[in-house]
């Protein structure tokens, strides 16, 4: 399951459904009302999510705390929602792997346009 941080649209949840089935996005918990990553971050722990986002601050929580949550760091700057969706979709093998591994902690994933 995916928490998709509140940079991220809850539109994005919706699109990915099929692929990874129970995700939410930050806002869906907080009303929309902005949270800080301390509670992000225990959310997902005790919730067993692992953590979609462009914030550095996950990863170096993930570094100072270690896992769970996992982190899965996208470091490709503003992303439209349908770049999202297609980089997830296309990862989707990748991250649940990932997500299934002992031994890593975060994933950094990188949007590759097609031309």
């Amino acid at each position: 399951m995916l928490l998709l941080d509140e940079n991220i649209s809850f539109r994005v949840v919706k699109a990915i459904e099929d692929v990874f089935p129970k995700s939410i996005s930050v806002n869906e918990i907080s009303g929309r009302i902005p949270l800080d990553d301390a509670f992000i971050w225990k959310y997902a722990r005790d919730n067993q999510y692992t953590i979609v986002s462009y914030d550095e601050d996950f990863n170096e929580l993930s570094l100072q705390k270690g896992y769970p949550p996992k982190i899965i760091w996208i470091r490709s700057p503003n992303l439209s929602n349908l770049q999202m969706i297609n980089l997830l979709k296309h990862k989707s093998d990748i991250i649940k792997k990932f997500i299934d591994d002992s031994e890593s902690g975060c994933l950094e994933l990188y949007f590759e346009s097609v031309s």
